[in-house]
């Protein structure tokens, strides 16, 4: 079972966050050979990705990585009150071509009021 944790989104804004991936004992994954994916939707049953997040490893051997996106993508995020998206992080492990989700949760998105432009 993935483990569950739900990230927050500021319309407009550069997103950044750093996730843990840890197995069903808590022991982090080492994603020293592991290819990773993450996106979100408006439901679990929406046809089209609203966001794909960008997946750095920062410490591999700890299961650490950092989903972002920039803010030109969290501008087109239609915030709509009261409505949340979903998203997981799914690991491909390349010798065995197996994929498993390990993290789930909503996506929290605050509107924004000022969109920046460059002069």
């Amino acid at each position: 079972m993935a483990g569950y944790s739900n990230i927050f989104i500021n319309q407009n804004e550069t997103f950044i966050t750093q996730l843990t991936l840890t197995d069903s004992n808590g022991n982090p994954y080492n994603l020293t050979t592991f290819s990773i994916a993450s996106s979100a939707r408006r439901s679990y049953f929406s046809a089209n990705t609203t966001i794909n997040f960008v997946v750095s490893v920062i410490d591999a051997n700890n299961g650490i990585i950092q989903l972002s996106a920039n803010s030109a993508t969290t501008a087109n995020i239609v915030s709509i009150s009261g409505a949340n998206m979903v998203y997981d992080v799914l690991l491909k492990n390349p010798a065995s071509n197996n994929i498993t989700r390990v993290l789930e949760g909503q996506v929290i998105v605050n509107p924004g009021v000022t969109y920046y432009t460059a002069v």
